[in-house]
């Protein structure tokens, strides 16, 4: 599906909203202005990005980052630059109270309000998205190899991090929510808990699985399940789906030996969203952007490359049937899904997490 070319109307589309004043050419010597996106890998199609460039006279530079915490620490210790961030949903409250980014002028964003598909909003934890705008939903998972992971282990728990059989053949994502949380669905308790008694036990569980893994990692345990290297991973769908499916543009073949699983205990749900800095420079060409995003043939090109939902409803009805279910979970599954959430700055809970996820990654 990633192979899907852009429609040929999509520049003509991206020409609805002014982004940035005309800009002179590139025979002037005038310099392109530069949108800079702070993001995670592989989470906007080149093609919607080349075509926003071509159309804003404009080059879009993007910066990527792993987990929420690494993005965080990274802004907290003072980089700047950036205009869009898309950070999940749980983290966009602590930026607020940090001032690192600004309220959504939605009168610049038509798009949004036309086409937001409203069945995403029980995901999404600010609806009135005052300083937020949704880009793309991910569930946390298993990416296994169907025909090397030995007979009778069962993918679909994540009591199999504890499986003998596959020591040395995990991985676990490098992200302090996601693994804590894996813990504590294990264990039957809310991956939003406040109780230092059931954060204790959930790191008594990741501690056990710790003894199986080969390393924490949320980058290259993709490319690591597709060699073998590896046979379990922690991921994201998104990324999965992306490896599942391959690239024919980029001669990656399609893996239908890979599999996704979603824990039968529970799974994490985390909307990562769109928002602008404090100090952007780029203002009206990041809300260019943004709105283009929400354009239905635009959403609809990007869904097929990075395999994941934006939560364009006409995008959405546009895709192929068998793809569609793919990429969006039923009304069934979505009931042992867990939306990760913040803490509104309550520093008490943000410590008991912090020094749960330092005694994980400390402990040999």
């Amino acid at each position: 599906m990633k192979s899907i070319n852009l429609l040929a109307g999509v520049a003509l589309v991206l020409g609805v909203v002014a982004g940035c004043n005309p800009q002179k050419n590139e025979n002037d010597g005038a310099k392109k202005p530069e949108l800079h996106i702070y993001t995670w890998s592989d989470y906007i199609a080149p093609d919607v990005i080349q075509a926003f460039e071509k159309k804003h006279s404009c080059k879009v530079v993007i910066d990527t980052f792993d987990s929420n915490e690494t993005m965080y620490a990274k802004l907290k210790a003072g980089a700047t630059g950036y205009d869009i961030i898309m950070p999940s949903s749980y983290q966009i409250k602590t930026m607020v109270d940090e001032g690192m980014i600004q309220k959504i002028d939605h009168e610049k964003l038509p798009n949004v309000r036309k086409n937001f598909a409203k069945q995403f909003l029980p995901q999404i934890i600010d609806p009135s998205f005052t300083y937020n705008v949704p880009y793309a939903v991910t569930y946390t998972g298993f990416a296994y190899l169907k025909d090397k992971v030995p007979a009778g282990v069962d993918v679909n728990t994540w009591q199999v991090l504890a499986n003998p059989a596959l020591r040395g053949k995990i991985s676990l994502l490098d992200d302090q929510r996601e693994v804590i949380g894996a813990g504590l669905m294990s264990l039957g308790y809310s991956i939003n808990t406040t109780s230092a008694e059931e954060l204790d036990k959930a790191v008594a569980e990741v501690l056990k699985w710790k003894e199986n893994i080969r390393k924490f990692d949320s980058e290259s345990y993709k490319t690591e399940v597709a060699s073998g290297a590896i046979l379990l991973g922690q991921g994201y769908s998104t990324d999965v789906t992306q490896l599942i499916v391959g690239d024919e543009e980029e001669g990656v073949k399609p893996r239908p030996d890979v599999g996704f699983a979603l824990p039968k205990e529970g799974f994490a749900v985390a909307f990562d969203e769109m928002v602008i800095a404090k100090d952007a420079k780029q203002i009206d060409l990041a809300y260019a952007f943004i709105n283009t995003i929400y354009d239905p043939e635009v959403a609809k090109d990007n869904m097929e490359y990075i395999c994941g939902p934006n939560p364009v409803g006409p995008a959405i009805e546009m895709l192929d049937e068998d793809y569609r279910k793919m990429i969006i979970l039923d009304e069934e599954t979505m009931k042992r899904g867990q939306v990760i959430r913040g803490f509104d700055g309550n520093s008490q809970v943000i410590e008991l997490y912090n020094k749960a996820w330092d005694k994980i990654k400390a402990s040999r």
